[in-house]
């Protein structure tokens, strides 16, 4: 099973939910918001696609933080502790799929990491 990992309200999130729906593709959706990530999963993530990659320097989150907190972000562990107290400065979505993982959303990535021929 898919699992798309994320903010329910974000625009990004919602474009990759809709274009699962819209392939048919089941998958179960993890709000952030209501079950924020565990250091484990959070750990694998940044273990996995670097941390540079999981943490979204580009968001609201990111630019409301102090640069003293931002720094944290320099070290592997230091992204984690960041990510876990604001789950909201993760790239989103998170997509895991078997022993896959990727994060953001791309029609052509989806595409092709799903299987997807149109």
């Amino acid at each position: 099973m898919i699992r798309v990992l994320g903010i329910a309200n974000c625009d990004t999130v919602k474009k990759a939910r809709a274009w699962l729906d819209a392939h048919g593709i089941a998958y179960e959706f993890v709000d952030f918001k209501k079950t924020p990530p565990a250091r484990e999963a959070i750990e694998r993530w940044c273990e996995r696609l670097g941390a540079d990659t999981v943490v979204n320097r580009r968001g609201t989150t990111w630019r409301k933080l102090e640069a003293a907190v931002q720094a944290r972000a320099d070290t592997p562990a230091g992204a984690v502790a960041l990510l876990l107290a604001h789950p909201s400065a993760i790239k989103r979505p998170v997509v895991e799929s078997g022993n896959e993982v990727w994060v953001g959303f791309d029609e052509a990535t989806f595409a092709r990491r799903l299987g997807v021929h149109d």
